[in-house]
């Protein structure tokens, strides 16, 4: 008889370091291994922290467990003391097959250090649509081809060097104008373009052996006119399995968006989606709800051949993928210098030829956020100013108005905003002060650079996380004459 079904669960861990870092957890974790859950999700914490707390989690467990995470722009995204790489767009607009190579290489190992074992990228979306509020600077460009070319050699780095790599999300968000975060969007564009387009590096990556694909909860209701999310029909799932031959784990992105409770509630869309063809269920809130949910369905909505079909695909996974060759520990210096080396390459004019910044004139550094609002803290944005401060280069006051104007435009893809251009706050605060300034610096998609008023000369940058800070500021530096 098929056994509970509550190893094709994930919960979610995150770091409080005002709730004692992963204690807050404790209850969760307890709660989740003695239902016997899959693995878990982790968000946040220092090295050290992260350390004990997957160490912990397997010796508790006493089998092998899934330990995943979002690591789309290095370890460091998720894990203090790792080391950050560049979003996917800055990499796919370099075109260094090796770099990304090296990406996968960093991530794998670093991760895996850290007792990760799952890695939640690439990102196989395309970045087509310009009104789409939440792949930009995720993706690795517009080319299927291209895209599915970076995506692939990524996989390989990720793979061969002990983790589990994740394409992601099926069969592609690019085309949306709205965020699944919140709500379910539907993409109207014809199957076959679909197929023939969005597919391309999904099938890129199957094809050097990506060992799990998460499925998007969007609609496509050319190809499923019922209406049903990706991770819920098992038509466009059975054509992944049937038609691009993939055998490994399928699984849901996180049950918490609005996208996979936008027609049932959490508990019965688990079901679903295991029905459809789903192997792992990501982020539900209310876990044992879910695998309540899930156990009652076998049998019935779930067919035992399913469930069964489905446990075997995470027995395998956790099997192959717990253990692996030990990868020693990373060299983080060399990490960073890498990390460095490729945002430097990344930093590129996109508007105007800026001018050679003086070596007598004080720097007057103005910052528009558009990331500020939202329910989620934004990171640091003193990591430019403290770079250039460190290279001995003044910095003014900005109520004098005597140095040179400097404006960092901080403007990232999350999940709360729902558009994709800068907002009305940010736009109004760039007509006071982008006009009078020697250099903007655009810290997000530089397809954001025409929304900037004014005719001063605009740096991309990609993204506000520190290692771009410090490329933009060592690109100043450079240019000071």
């Amino acid at each position: 008889m098929t056994s509970s079904l509550a190893r094709l669960v994930f919960p979610a861990l995150r770091w409080r370091p005002s709730a004692g870092g992963f204690d807050h957890e404790r209850g969760k974790i307890d709660a989740a291994l003695a239902a016997g859950v899959g693995g878990f999700i982790v968000f946040g914490g220092t090295l050290d922290a992260v350390t004990a707390l997957t160490r912990e989690l397997r010796r508790q467990a006493g089998r092998p467990l899934l330990v995943g995470a979002d690591l789309e722009r290095g370890a460091a995204q998720q894990v203090v003391g790792l080391t950050e790489l560049t979003p996917p767009a800055a990499l796919g607009h370099q075109g260094d097959l090796e770099a990304t190579h090296a990406c996968g290489i960093i991530t794998a190992t670093e991760a895996r250090a850290a007792g990760i074992n799952w890695v939640f990228t690439p990102v196989c979306d395309l970045d087509i649509e310009p009104k789409n509020p939440i792949v930009q600077t995720r993706s690795f460009g517009a080319d299927p081809t291209r895209v599915g070319e970076q995506a692939a050699v990524w996989v390989r780095g990720c793979q061969e060097h002990g983790a589990l790599a994740c394409a992601k999300h099926y069969p592609g968000h690019g085309r949306t104008t709205q965020d699944s975060h919140q709500t379910l969007p539907r993409v109207t564009a014809p199957a076959a373009e679909l197929e023939r387009v969005d597919l391309a590096p999904f099938e890129a990556t199957i094809r050097a052996a990506v060992a799990s694909v998460m499925s998007a909860f969007v609609a496509y209701p050319d190809w499923d006119p019922s209406g049903r999310a990706a991770s819920f029909s098992s038509v466009i799932l059975g054509h992944l399995r049937d038609s691009l031959n993939f055998g490994g784990l399928v699984v849901t992105d996180a049950l918490i968006m609005a996208g996979a409770s936008a027609v049932q509630p959490v508990p019965d869309a688990s079901v679903a989606a295991v029905a459809a063809g789903c192997d792992a269920l990501l982020y539900p809130d209310e876990f044992q709800s879910v695998v309540r949910a899930l156990d009652r369905a076998v049998g019935s909505t779930i067919p035992v051949a399913r469930a069964d079909e489905a446990l075997s695909r995470y027995e395998q996974a956790s099997a192959a993928w717990d253990s692996g060759p030990d990868q020693g520990q990373p060299d983080l210096a060399a990490n960073a210098a890498f990390a460095d080396g490729l945002a430097d390459r990344a930093v590129h004019v996109v508007r105007g030829e800026p001018a050679s910044f003086s070596g007598r004139a004080p720097l007057d550094v103005h910052i528009v956020d558009d990331d500020i609002g939202g329910p989620y803290s934004v990171g640091p944005r003193d990591v430019f100013h403290q770079t250039l401060r460190e290279a001995g280069v003044e910095m003014g006051k900005r109520e004098t108005g005597k140095g040179k104007r400097v404006v960092l435009v901080y403007a990232e893809p999350r999940s709360w905003k729902g558009r994709a251009d800068l907002g009305a706050r940010s736009v109004a605060r760039l007509r006071r002060l982008a006009p009078g300034a020697q250099l903007v610096v655009l810290l997000a998609h530089p397809r954001l650079a025409p929304q900037i008023p004014g005719r001063a000369p605009v740096l991309c940058c990609w993204h506000g996380q520190p290692l771009m800070q410090r490329a933009a500021a060592r690109w100043v530096i450079a240019n000071i004459g």
